[in-house]
């Protein structure tokens, strides 16, 4: 195959993929949550705490050390919504009789990315802060879109559908970034 028709190749995948992935970008309501595999309750509320936890705190990094002002902007965003989100969850699990351990200890998943992203600066720190928010925001999503549709203690898969929408607009304002960079 030679260069011309490779080129074009490439630009005929990328005409079908864009769509696709703008499509994806837009956030879907709740109620069609379909879980892609069950996720129990503890295991839930484990991850959604850790996950919880590494946005505010990454967020706040980048609040200090983010060279462009959109990121900055996107953290603000990112702890306000994520803050609003914990609250949310500790009120639920307190009216059930429990709470998440104070102060939150991070999986150790995030604890390395959070180790990573302290010791990075400037445009490295940016590139690296909108990677990790991306991944973060598409794990959450998804897990939030699993606990919605399979999870079984109604009050967090309540506290689930209304979340899910924040999550994915987080991760579509992410990837607008990601995309301006």
């Amino acid at each position: 195959m030679n260069f011309p028709t490779l080129h074009l190749a490439a630009f005929a995948v990328a005409l079908t993929v864009q769509p696709i992935a703008a499509q994806e970008m837009k956030p879907k309501p709740a109620g069609d949550a379909a879980p892609m595999m069950a996720v129990d309750t503890p295991t839930f509320v484990k991850m959604v705490t850790s996950s919880n936890e590494f946005e505010i705190r990454s967020s706040e990094l980048a609040k200090r050390n983010a060279d462009q002002e959109g990121i900055k902007m996107a953290a603000d965003m990112i702890i306000a919504d994520h803050k609003k989100a914990g609250g949310k969850l500790k009120a639920t699990l307190e009216a059930k009789g429990g709470a998440p351990a104070e102060p939150v200890k991070l999986a150790p998943k995030h604890q390395k990315m959070l180790d990573q992203l302290q010791s990075a600066k400037g445009k490295d720190f940016d590139t690296l802060y909108l990677d990790m928010q991306a991944q973060a925001h598409m794990e959450a999503v998804g897990l939030f879109r699993t606990y919605a549709g399979s999870g079984d203690d109604q009050s967090l898969v309540g506290f689930a559908k209304e979340t899910l929408p924040s999550l994915e607009t987080h991760l579509g304002h992410v990837m607008m970034l990601i995309a301006k960079q």
